[in-house]
């Protein structure tokens, strides 16, 4: 007798943006004034520690039982996942539950992020801004490697958000196919989280 295929089904609990709530705090800046300047700090660093390794959370919200994601937006246009760099030696989910704690918690306030599920890589060839969900034939030597976690949230937090920053919730439609508005990595988000089953509370 054949024995039927079993398919784990991967399913995720979320919660509607009304149970959180947000307040700010001191800003942050990046570590880099600008574009130019952080692929210079790339290179420079490429010689002593190779290549560079970040992680980030996608954090996910429902209104309506639809899946918004939640982004940092700073300035008008520039949208960005909450994430890291790793240090060499260092453990990915701890850094990215620490940075996240660093970014969007409040002071005296502990937030447990459920940070188990790894949803993609993307890697950066050269010191430019193209990036690749895969490593392309004739590179050798990537100089970035992004990996992108699922986030579990709590049902209920409070998060404080730096000032310099916006909190906004973007649902998946708004995400899909619009690198224009997102970059590629964000805009493939709901491609890639369409693998999972989601339970609106």
């Amino acid at each position: 007798l054949r024995m039927p295929s079993v398919v784990n089904e991967r399913v995720v609990q979320l919660y509607p943006l009304s149970n959180y709530t947000f307040g700010t705090k001191e800003p942050q800046y990046e570590k880099d004034a600008s574009v130019a300047a952080r692929f210079q700090r790339m290179r420079d660093e490429y010689a002593s520690i190779g290549m560079r390794k970040t992680v980030e959370g996608v954090l996910l919200v429902h209104e309506h039982n639809l899946p918004h994601v939640l982004l940092l937006q700073l300035g008008t246009s520039f949208f960005k996942l909450p994430g890291v760099e790793v240090a060499p030696g260092d453990d990915e989910v701890e850094c990215l539950k620490k940075c996240l704690s660093e970014t969007l918690g409040r002071q005296g306030d502990t937030i447990h992020w459920g940070v188990d599920e790894m949803i993609c890589n993307w890697w950066r060839p050269n010191y430019e801004p193209p990036q690749y969900p895969y490593i392309p034939p004739h590179v050798t030597k990537p100089k970035e490697h992004r990996r992108l976690f699922l986030v579990r949230l709590p049902e209920r937090a409070m998060f404080a958000v730096p000032r310099n920053y916006k909190l906004v919730a973007a649902p998946l439609f708004e995400l899909y196919d619009n690198s224009n508005g997102y970059g590629p990595v964000i805009s493939t988000l709901p491609q890639n989280l369409s693998r999972f089953s989601y339970v609106y509370a």
